[in-house]
Formats: C-alpha cells, structure tokens, sequence
C-alpha cells in the first residue's frame, strides 16, 4: 500500500436502539455495552492503533454529539469531528468525510466503519482491515468486507460472493438486505457472509462511483467542492452508501473477515459480548438472578432482582424499568412509538 490510510467513522444515533439507558444525548456508541468504563466508539478508535493514527481518523455525528464525542477522543483532533447538518444517512456522510480527507491528503485511502460494533479480535479486524485498505488501491474498487457468519441472523445484510479476482479477494454476485429466518438459513448454508458495513475506497474511486450511479448525491458534489457542506446536506437525498455505491457499482470486490463480530444491535446481544454466569445470566451494575437463566439484567440506578424466570431483558436506567424478551428486544422502535412523549424521551 503506497496511500496513505484514513478512516472514516460514522457515530452518529438516535439513542432509541439501548432505551432507557441511552438517550439522544448518550446513543449506542457512548455506552459500555462490550466492556466496562469503554464506550463502543472509544474502542473503535482504539482498533486502528498501529494500523491508523487518531488524527487520521474522521468521525461524522450529529451536532448535539460533537463536544461528547471530542471529550471521549482527545486524541483526534478536534477539526476531525464533523457535524452533519441534518441526517441523511450514510450516503451523504461518507461523502462529506471522504471529501474532507481528500483535501487534506490526496494520497489518501479511506477505511470505512461504524462507531458502536464490538470485534473481539484487533489483530484481525487489522488484517483483513490492511487487505481491504490494499485492495481498494490495487483494484481501483469499492471494497465491502464481508463477515464469516456463526449463525443465520435476519437482523444482519448478507454479500453472496462470486468469482475470485485476487488472492484473498472475490467479485460480488449480489446483496440480501435483512432476509427472514428461512432465507437466512439459506444464505449461510450457500457461502454468503455478513455484510459488515466495513468498506475501502479511495475519494477518487467514490467520487466517480457517485458521478456514474448516485444521482441522489451527484448533483451536489460541486457544492463540497465549494465548501458550501450546508448546501450539499440540504440538496442530498438520504441513502445509504450500500444502495449509492455497492448495489449499483460494478466495480465492487469482497474480502472476507475471519474475526468475530457483532453490531451490538439489541439488548439481546449482550450475550454474545459479554461473559455470562453459570445459568447464562449476563449481569452489569447490582442485579441479582435466582433460578433465573438466560437473562440480561443491566442495572444503572438502584437494584434488580429478578426470581424463576428465563430469557427476559431487565434494564433500570434513567429512573425507568424496561422489562421484555430477548426476542422482543429487537423491537425497541415499536415499543417506544407507543409511550407517552414523557416516558420515551429521556434526557
């Protein structure tokens, strides 16, 4: 690799996905869901040590976020935390931070990744992170790293890879985005992988992938070059890089990732980040648990105790108790449309 590598990290958040203990002000990423004390998105800058250097990563995030986000971080340089204007999805995002690498490197690749995933291995996610780096500049390709998966999950993407390009790399046939149980079952058995969201690019590469095939984005670009990001965030349509770039482009190849992974997307995955007890009860904070099994108790404020019961989600935060399933878990959304305003919108 003769570029230099950047990353571009997107830890924006409604603070929805972890209610009641996250807020608009707290979303995922600033939590320690993976590991006490560590916020998701301080864990993620630390991944890239040795591989990307914090004043080489740019992080974009909302605008309520930006001090938050700059306190976690002191090692990133303040100007590299940028505030969106208004949310528009990924699309728009990575090509702000895209554009902005660029003007302060044109030797740049950009390595492409979420805020709030747990890996349980940095040095793999640096391997296949440095093959994924090497390929966008060898290829002259989108890259998309798709994740070995260990079960078939409808919450998750799928790539079905297609023919070999490269030692290590593969075309893409085609993306599934959130099949149901049966097609995910189908998927895993057939080969496909988990399409992560870590992505490799060069800006030129994008850019011109956003000029052939994004015309949401397209007829906006002149106005980053102007410098006018306002203008650009208010002409953009949202969308998201997967749809502007990966499922349109045919210059788009795949690398698979051999580490363990997870987007950390409910209360329910709790156990697969963190250990559980003898019963298979994942406990943070004072939570208790008798003749209890496969249960999450997370305890910010006061104490939790729960008796004979099995696979329940128990989360006191923000002077409120939520008590679901660990299935029902991944409908936090719903639930949360239903509450009064006073309840739902914490701060």
């Amino acid at each position: 690799m003769t570029r230099t590598p950047w990353a571009a990290v997107l830890a924006g958040g409604s603070g929805s996905r972890f209610w009641p203990l996250s807020t608009p002000a707290r979303p995922k990423q600033m939590l320690p869901l993976a590991a006490d004390e560590t916020p998701l998105i301080v864990d993620s800058v630390r991944r890239l040590t040795g591989l990307i250097p914090p004043e080489r990563v740019v992080l974009v995030t909302a605008e309520r976020l930006v001090a938050e986000t700059r306190r976690l971080l002191p090692d990133v340089p303040a100007e590299n935390v940028l505030a969106e204007p208004r949310a528009a999805s990924t699309g728009p995002a990575l090509a702000w931070a895209t554009h902005a690498i660029q003007r302060r490197d044109s030797n740049a690749v950009v390595l492409s990744m979420h805020a709030d995933w747990w890996v349980g291995s940095r040095a793999a996610f640096q391997t296949v992170a440095k093959q994924a780096l090497d390929a966008a500049e060898s290829q002259d390709a989108l890259v998309t790293v798709g994740v070995l998966p260990t079960r078939p999950d409808t919450s998750y993407g799928y790539i079905e890879p297609g023919g070999p390009i490269a030692e290590g790399l593969t075309a893409v046939q085609r993306f599934t985005e959130k099949p149901n149980a049966v097609r995910a079952a189908q998927l895993v058995v057939r080969g496909a992988l988990w399409n992560s969201g870590l992505f490799a690019w060069t800006p030129e590469r994008f850019r011109a992938e956003a000029e052939a095939h994004a015309p949401e984005l397209a007829n906006a670009l002149p106005r980053l070059d102007a410098d006018d990001v306002a203008g650009f965030f208010a002409a953009v349509q949202p969308i998201a890089v997967d749809v502007s770039h990966y499922e349109r482009s045919h210059r788009v190849v795949c690398v698979a990732g051999r580490f363990d992974w997870d987007d950390v997307g409910t209360w329910a995955a709790l156990h697969r980040v963190r250990p559980a007890d003898a019963q298979r009860n994942v406990i943070v904070g004072r939570g208790y648990a008798r003749r209890s099994v496969d249960t999450t108790i997370w305890v910010d404020d006061g104490v939790v105790v729960v008796d004979g019961v099995k696979g329940l989600v128990v989360v006191r935060a923000n002077g409120v108790t939520l008590v679901t399933t660990r299935e029902r878990a991944a409908d936090l959304k719903e639930l949360l449309a239903d509450l009064p305003d006073d309840v739902r919108d914490l701060r």
